[in-house]
């Protein structure tokens, strides 16, 4: 599953977000997670499976690249918005779909 999207959640970064997360991709089997410093994953992941640092993040930074490339809605100025939650959950679903299945 290297290189894939596993799960996302549109929200801010704390600890109930990232519980949320957890639900979604702690049945998958895996032999670790990376992620940046925050400290909320510590509550979730398993000490010996959680790998913090830059070094981990470089293939998720590098999505949301191209998420922001692809999605108008994610770029940092512009006039291009969701109205709605849901709508820019489904777009993400959508665009991250394509990009698990090319």
């Amino acid at each position: 599953m290297f290189g894939k999207v596993l799960g996302f959640v549109c929200g801010r970064r704390t600890i109930k977000t990232a519980k949320v997360l957890w639900q979604q991709i702690k049945h998958l089997p895996t032999m670790g997670y990376g992620t940046d410093m925050l400290k909320a994953y510590e509550n979730f992941i398993p000490y010996a499976k959680h790998y913090a640092g830059k070094t981990f993040t470089t293939q998720i930074e590098s999505l949301n690249c191209r998420l922001r490339h692809y999605l108008a809605r994610l770029h940092r100025k512009t006039l291009c918005y969701s109205k709605s939650k849901t709508m820019l959950e489904v777009s993400l679903k959508l665009l991250i779909h394509k990009l698990n299945n090319p």
